[in-house]
């Protein structure tokens, strides 16, 4: 059943589909502010507490819906008080909520975070809801995926969602970009072969191959083993780094670094970082101008 209440913004029949289209998870963000993070068993004092809206797949699709595409997000919410804040949320970010659907057997998802001084975090999430959007919630879904320009999906929901949406967005000519966060070592084989931009931060790379990722030359090394196992593209990010880059007609990896900044709070870093080459896919004008034109070979 689809959320209840007054569909968000709906984009007429007459003009185009949603360009993007991600497939995953909201959370509600409860999100604690202290001077350090917390030792195991220890109780601290923090300073700030908010709740905000988070989760892998939205904070991408609101991203991708900020930098002015038109955007779908196909999720799960609890029918609950953060589930109907949620939808809200969304439609005040100009995101369609056709398919944004609300269950009552389960709670909406909620991560718990601590962030320090130094902007650096833990994260506990309860994924609730998002575990079950299913084959039946895609399959409504499914013309939105397969007239979109870009559909994006991570591991926040099932993997065999994330996987049936991959599937069902490749076999429609519809450019693909997986997020494999959380990451899990023994992932299906066809996340890689229906990724065409297959992007994770040095950590999932490591847990993904098995290989140590302390450096660019070391990332260049994963990325080479992702790229063996079918991806078109991999990007692997590497906070202050910056991040590595590799694709099927470029095996040399492409080391971009970037300009050192004090981080406020790193939760979302890596994982928004996917949305603006996603974005740059369907507005190929912007390439010309700007830093990542650099993956135009690879797209």
């Amino acid at each position: 059943m689809a959320a209840a209440g007054d569909p968000g913004r709906q984009w007429p029949e007459e003009e185009e589909a949603a360009a993007v289209v991600v497939v995953g998870s909201c959370m509600t963000d409860l999100v604690s502010l202290t001077s350090r993070l917390p030792k195991t068993g220890e109780t601290i004092h923090g300073h700030k507490f908010f709740i905000g809206f988070g989760g892998k797949g939205a904070n991408q699709c609101v991203q991708a819906a900020r930098l002015g595409a038109k955007t779908s997000m196909v999720c799960k919410v609890g029918k609950d008080s953060f589930g109907n804040d949620y939808i809200e949320n969304l439609k005040q970010n100009d995101i369609s909520t056709e398919f944004t659907y609300q269950t009552k057997d389960a709670a909406t998802g909620a991560a718990s975070i601590i962030v320090d001084n130094e902007g650096q975090n833990i994260i506990v999430i309860v994924a609730g809801a998002n575990l079950l959007l299913n084959t039946e919630d895609l399959r409504e879904a499914a013309n939105a995926i397969s007239r979109a320009k870009v559909m994006i999906c991570q591991l926040e929901v099932t993997p065999a969602t994330s996987l049936e949406a991959l599937t069902m967005a490749h076999s429609n000519g519809v450019k693909t970009l997986f997020n494999p966060a959380p990451a899990i070592a023994d992932l299906d084989p066809r996340f890689y072969t229906l990724s065409d931009v297959f992007c994770c931060n040095e950590t999932e790379a490591e847990i993904l191959t098995g290989l140590t990722v302390g450096s660019p030359a070391d990332a260049g090394k994963a990325a080479l083993v992702l790229v063996e196992r079918g991806c078109q593209v991999v990007i692997i990010t590497l906070g202050a780094d910056g991040c590595v880059m590799l694709s099927q007609t470029q095996l040399v990896p492409k080391h971009i670094p970037t300009e050192k900044v004090k981080a406020v709070d790193t939760t979302a870093g890596s994982l928004l970082f996917p949305v603006d080459p996603c974005h740059l896919c369907y507005y190929t004008e912007v390439f010309s101008r700007s830093l990542w034109s650099v993956t135009l070979p690879f797209l």
